[in-house]
């Protein structure tokens, strides 16, 4: 008769968080529109990203990020806003019609697009970069959010997005308010997530342990 097998340790909480922390970051994928599918996202899987965005880090309190969830019909007014400043703002023998057609077709290949903001506090006491730190941090609850659920997010800047005509459009209209990307959300068309490599770490951190 073998050996009875010994059971598993028990892990202590620290463990279950951290295994659980870990594992959800590193399952975090940019996923595109285009392999995005129709399914509609739940109200309540949106307002679970949402209100996890609330909960980035901010310096002073200031919470500036800024949202307009764009769904159904909406989305193409979001397009053609979009395909009025590309030609706006290009000289016309830039203007590139796939560009055009992309900025069309883009906004309805997913369920949801989101319009993330930086909305600038009227003393600009906290630096406008901290600021735009704290809405990239946002962002990235929101991505976190969707990974967990099983959902496809992808964080998009094309450079018609940083034009004050759009923040007007959104309704940002404080004078250092700006529009800072498109999040695209959906579920994923195919059901294989996909891979991401990433470089050591090792090659990116420099440790320093003694007084220079």
């Amino acid at each position: 008769m073998s050996d009875p097998v010994p059971p598993a340790p028990r892990l202590d909480a620290f463990s279950l968080r951290l295994a659980a922390a870990n594992a959800l970051i590193r399952r975090r994928r940019s996923i595109k529109p285009a392999a995005m599918s129709v399914k509609r996202v739940e109200h309540e899987h949106l307002a679970a990203i949402l209100e996890n965005a609330n909960w980035a880090p901010t310096h002073g309190l200031t919470e500036p990020w800024r949202f307009v969830v764009f769904t159904d019909e909406a989305r193409g007014s979001l397009a053609s806003k979009l395909q009025a400043l590309y030609r706006d703002t290009t000289p016309t023998a830039e203007v590139r019609e796939d560009k055009l057609a992309k900025l069309a077709e883009t906004p309805l290949l997913a369920p949801v697009v989101i319009a993330v903001g930086l909305h600038r506090q009227v003393s600009a006491q906290i630096p406008e970069l901290e600021e735009i730190e704290a809405v990239a941090c946002a962002v990235q609850n929101m991505h976190l959010t969707a990974s967990a659920l099983g959902m496809a997010a992808f964080w998009s800047t094309p450079l018609v997005i940083y034009t004050r005509e759009l923040a007007d459009w959104l309704g940002w209209t404080g004078a250092g308010d700006r529009c800072l990307g498109l999040f695209y959300l959906g579920w994923p068309a195919d059901e294989t997530w996909p891979d991401s490599p990433r470089r050591p770490m090792a090659d990116k951190v420099v440790w320093r342990n003694s007084a220079e």
